[in-house]
């Protein structure tokens, strides 16, 4: 890697041994190379992070939900810092009136809001471990945590206390303490109480510590904070111990960061929270944002409702998994392909126009700034007319989504790319950096990365394009998996975290993620396929939204599931002549061969081999959802569930005339 221009090398490669495959060198970021940032004084855990900004901000609007005025949505009401400072104590010294203190498991379950705010931080005030019990996830999963956790006290929001009481009678054994974010039935409270425990609605609980004030514990950088349990993609959830140091150290990371591209934080800046609190990706930006005074408003929990909470709150930053931009991406050239002939020839004229400026290296405020105002303006109005970051996560974005929103949305849109066990963010692509589309970019200045060779995939870390399995190492790196040992042993080696995913060093010192290290298998002729390298790829065709690829050991050749683009099939039906609905589209035969040659055409731009080419297809309308178990809270697809679920589809794929094509 003869031209990396954003990292600097740390650590010499090493050779393969007997037991351990070869390693490239560990890169950190440029923007480290006089050392990481250094500790902060006063900020040694999470608590810090709130009490100092109470400090310096105490009339800063901190947290906001929109208010119901005359049965309708409003205007966001705010609660400031030290409203907030307030209310924290009083939860806390309810919490500790309760008997519970330092090193005590307490879960909160439901959607982001004030109260899931304000009961984190009392967790954080006294010491308690906070555990999520994620929004998502069934109420067997909920049982597993209450139980793996040994969880004393659970928050809840109001709506979420049937799901909690479905985990009874076997929960009851570690649960003693249900408070509810609103109000409690009489039949809930003698549900609970026929088992010995105690509920409170949110206004009986805070009555609890009124008269008593308990003195904080001193916390150390080294003690946990939250244990975060990760959906996986198989077995059950495990659980990871995050400590203040990663934390703080990651914050460190991120000022570094956003201060060294002009991107700082400030007080000013507004923040909508809507990515669950649940998962570490939206928890350490909160936990930015309250370190820097600024406001965070809540959605409305429904995803249709979001483009018009953005409107009304005016977010500076917006972050999202892509999902959510593919949604943003998908209405957008919708509304432009319905337009007339002249609205749709003068946005396509104004697109190349300014990407060609991108490309010759102008930043996206100085690209266009006249077609900005004249064509881009209205996107930019329709994601509240402020924002100025737009940050992916969580899994990956499609390069001609992330390149189309560059232009569009007059914001700098930026890739991470980091997992619970390395408190998110690691990699993050720069702003105005044109060759870092789909990619990572480069690491976050407070961790070192390397790439480990994986010999039976292929992959080599010291081949002339570096790729192999992305390791991490720093503070930022969790503690252990909660009771399990031996799987933290696996994944952390010699103080490096492998990650599971392939990655490919760029030219510019950028990271690319092409692959996971466990999707991998073997054809009936014994070609090996890397599955998720396949999707990446087949998923760049407009026409496909989310595609799974299949094939195994016995058969000789590769099937896929699709979810089409709904606006793409439909556009293509018209033109045509083919008049049925989306449901019945996505039986007819000529769709299925219109989306194959698609795959076919890609496959071929990308010279893939003959066997990594899809022979046949099913297209599923319903898009791949956590409702069936297809896909993890994170987007990730649960293979083995999908297979199980599509079963009958597969078979039938192979048995069917729809074999190999030539």
């Amino acid at each position: 890697m003869a031209q990396e221009r954003f990292i600097i090398e740390v650590e010499k490669a090493k050779a393969a041994t007997e037991d351990k495959p070869s390693r490239g060198p560990a890169y950190r970021s440029i923007f480290a190379k006089d050392g990481f940032p250094p500790p902060i004084p006063g900020l040694d855990s999470c608590w810090d992070v709130f009490r100092l900004s109470v400090e310096k901000y105490p009339n800063n609007p901190m947290l906001g939900s929109r208010e119901i005025v005359d049965g309708k949505h409003g205007k966001y009401k705010w609660q400031t810092y030290k409203e907030v400072y307030d209310m924290v104590i009083k939860v806390g010294n309810s919490i500790r009136s309760c008997g519970y203190g330092e090193g005590v498991k307490c879960g909160i379950y439901g959607a982001n809001s004030a109260e899931w705010i304000m009961s984190m931080e009392a967790c954080n005030a006294h010491g308690l471990h906070c555990v999520p019990l994620y929004d998502t996830l069934g109420s067997g999963a909920i049982e597993f945590i209450i139980s793996h956790a040994e969880v004393s006290i659970a928050f809840a929001e109001e709506k979420k206390i049937p799901e909690l009481l479905k985990t009874f009678p076997n929960a009851t054994k570690y649960l003693k303490t249900i408070v509810s974010f609103g109000k409690v039935t009489p039949e809930q409270k003698q549900e609970v109480e026929k088992f010995g425990l105690a509920i409170y609605s949110w206004t009986e609980f805070l009555q609890l510590g009124k008269s008593h004030s308990f003195d904080l514990p001193v916390k150390k950088r080294s003690d946990i904070c939250t244990i975060m349990y990760t959906s996986g993609t198989t077995g059950d959830p495990k659980g990871v111990l995050i400590s203040n140091e990663s934390i703080i150290t990651l914050l460190a990371g991120v000022k570094r960061l956003l201060e060294s591209v002009n991107e700082k934080l400030t007080e000013k800046d507004v923040y909508l929270s809507y990515l669950p609190l649940a998962h570490i990706f939206d928890r350490v930006i909160e936990e930015t944002f309250i370190w820097h005074g600024g406001s965070i408003g809540f959605w409305r929990g429904d995803v249709k409702l979001l483009i018009e909470d953005l409107g009304e709150l005016k977010p500076t930053i917006f972050c999202a998994v892509p999902r959510v931009l593919d949604r943003v991406y998908s209405g957008l050239t919708q509304k432009i392909s319905s337009g007339g002939f002249l609205k749709k020839t003068l946005f396509n004229f104004a697109y190349s126009y300014k990407l060609n400026n991108m490309k010759k290296g102008q930043n996206h405020a100085v690209a266009s700034p006249l077609l900005d105002k004249i064509v881009f303006d209205k996107v930019k109005q329709g994601l509240g007319g402020s924002v100025r970051l737009i940050l992916s996560g969580a899994a990956p974005l499609s390069l001609h989504v992330e390149s189309y929103l560059r232009v569009v949305t007059c914001a700098h849109v930026l890739q991470g790319y980091g997992l619970t066990e390395t408190c998110a963010g690691t990699f993050v692509s720069l702003p105005n950096e044109l060759d870092m589309l789909g990619t990572v970019g480069p690491p976050v200045p407070n961790v070192d990365a390397c790439l480990e060779s994986v010999p039976e995939m292929g992959y080599d870390a010291l081949a002339s394009t570096p790729r192999g399995e992305i390791c991490v190492k720093g503070d930022t790196l969790f503690s252990g998996y909660y009771k399990r040992e031996d799987l933290t042993k696996e994944v952390l080696v010699d103080g490096w975290f492998h990650t599971g995913d392939i990655g490919e060093w760029q030219p510019n010192g950028s990271m690319k993620i092409i692959d996971r290290k466990k999707n991998i298998f073997k054809l009936s002729q014994g070609e090996y396929v890397a599955v998720e390298n396949l999707e990446n790829i087949y998923s760049q065709v407009p026409s496909v939204e989310s595609i799974w690829v299949y094939g195994n050991s016995f058969e000789a050749f590769l099937v896929a599931v699709v979810n089409p683009s709904k606006p793409a099939l439909e556009h293509w039906a018209e033109e045509n002549g083919i008049s049925v609905d989306f449901n019945s589209l996505c039986g007819d035969s000529r769709a299925k061969g219109y989306i194959l040659d698609e795959l076919s055409k890609i496959g071929k731009e990308k010279k893939l081999k003959g066997f990594e080419f899809i022979k046949a297809v099913h297209l599923d309308p319903v898009p791949f959802d956590m409702e069936r178990d297809l896909i993890t809270p994170t987007y990730k697809k649960k293979r083995p569930q999908l297979l199980k679920y599509y079963q009958n589809v597969i078979d039938d794929m192979y048995k069917s005339g729809n074999k190999p094509r030539a």
